[in-house]
């Protein structure tokens, strides 16, 4: 797996979601992770996105989830580390702490996908709560399609932050990779079906995400008993870059928590 490494010490797992690549995580950490020296970030392209190839063989959720764990033995081996996973990667997320409880040392979920198919998802209808009216989407049709539906908040800020840590990803994803995968993209075993999960936690929602919706995942709070649950208002699947201020203040917390414990 094609990954980008940045500093040293506590190693810290970022996994982004469905389809861009390490960007949408790399975008909204390391102004963080650069003011709080004494982290190892690794950000990994998952199979068929980004730069990392995806064989015939990786064909399900369970076959990139067993991607992700030989990635943390080839390059983390047994050391403890931090995992953070957004919306997909947010699911493949809770697997890990699953299979491996005792080396994660804190988890953090943004905007995670509590239910896979879509139809049976709790969402709110999609709603533009700020939009600047002087917001040119530029000359390319189908990224200003792509923003619009998804963009709670429609600014100049959070349309760049969308082209260059989201959208430069969605273009580079192997389509028919993703297609492969989809008709298998229940994970054969359920994240919450073991122990529950002990470490501090995070998990972070928008009240306006019509992806994959908040109330979701308030239910899965009974199985992570250090969590901090959170339902932004003004914020939809991309919280991190429509409420910055408050992702960045509630993922420092989280930190605080995990260096505490």
């Amino acid at each position: 797996m094609y990954f980008v490494e940045k500093g040293t010490g506590t190693p810290v797992l970022a996994l982004h979601g469905w389809t861009p690549d390490h960007r949408l995580m790399l975008g909204c950490l390391e102004p963080i992770f650069e003011a709080r020296p004494g982290f190892r970030r690794l950000y990994p392209d998952l199979p068929g996105m980004g730069r990392t190839a995806a064989p015939p063989e990786i064909a399900s959720s369970d076959d990139i989830l067993a991607a992700v764990h030989r990635f943390i033995d080839a390059v983390l081996g047994a050391e403890p580390f931090l995992l953070l996973g957004e919306s997909y990667g947010g699911y493949l997320s809770r697997a890990l702490a699953h299979d491996r409880p005792e080396q994660i040392l804190g988890l953090a979920l943004i905007c995670p996908a509590a239910v896979l198919p879509r139809d049976r998802r709790t969402r709110p209808a999609h709603r533009v709560l700020r939009r600047d009216p002087a917001l040119d989407l530029g000359d390319d049709p189908q990224l200003a399609a792509e923003f619009e539906e998804m963009a709670v908040v429609q600014t100049p800020e959070t349309l760049r932050r969308f082209r260059d840590e989201i959208w430069a990803g969605l273009e580079l994803a192997d389509e028919a990779a993703m297609a492969r995968v989809f008709h298998r993209w229940e994970l054969s075993r359920s994240p919450e079906s073991g122990p529950p999960f002990t470490r501090p936690s995070l998990v972070l929602t928008g009240r306006q995400d019509a992806s994959v919706g908040y109330a979701d995942q308030f239910a899965l709070l009974p199985h992570y008993p250090r969590a901090t649950f959170a339902a932004l208002d003004v914020a939809g699947h991309n919280l991190q870059i429509e409420q910055p201020a408050l992702f960045n203040a509630l993922i420092n917390e989280w930190l605080d928590r995990v260096a505490a414990g």
